[in-house]
């Protein structure tokens, strides 16, 4: 089964299929240079110092039966015509946000629904940062009532899986 990792630019992708891959994971990080200067908004996420340039890939066995191919997608604007070839077979995507730049997500969400993928959304927990409930954060993004809003640490390899079980669990349950 293949599965997007997708969000907006700085909140964790990349971490998060670093963490929970069982298999070395690709990852197509780079130095952010001054090339990116007007392309990336560093302002809200000033330790970044990498960015995916392509993917990142990782695999997850959950039993016998199922697989999982993770692609983590770029998070910038620039990069969104991966999309289209990484979505390509896909079921779903795990939604990564940052409940501090929720308004970052929108593009996202809009990449998500043109390609009419099914998606559950992973709030990541930022050291120090104010936490929200979770349907605050839901009513915040406008989704559907039946869209999964799961808490995630990407940093925590059991709280990443079951963010991911939770998109499992819900494209199962459209198969019903």
């Amino acid at each position: 089964m293949k599965v997007l990792v997708v969000g907006p630019f700085g909140v964790g992708k990349t971490t998060y299929i670093g963490n929970i891959s069982e298999i070395e994971p690709l990852q197509t990080e780079e130095e952010i240079t001054e090339a990116s200067v007007g392309y990336d908004d560093l302002s809200r996420t000033p330790e970044k110092t990498t960015t995916t340039v392509a993917m990142d890939f990782g695999r997850l066995t959950l039993s016998e039966e199922l697989v999982l191919y993770i692609f983590g997608t770029p998070g910038q604007e620039r990069f969104k015509e991966m999309w289209e070839e990484l979505s390509k077979g896909a079921l779903g995507a795990l939604l990564i946000v940052d409940p501090q730049r929720l308004d970052e997500s929108f593009p996202v969400l809009d990449l998500v629904e043109r390609f009419g993928l099914t998606y559950a959304v992973g709030v990541n927990h930022f050291e120090g940062a104010t936490t929200y409930p979770l349907d605050e954060v839901r009513e915040a993004l406008n989704l559907h009532p039946d869209t999964p809003v799961v808490p995630c640490d990407v940093r925590d390899q059991n709280s990443a899986v079951q963010a991911l079980i939770a998109l499992v669990q819900h494209l199962m349950s459209l198969l019903d």
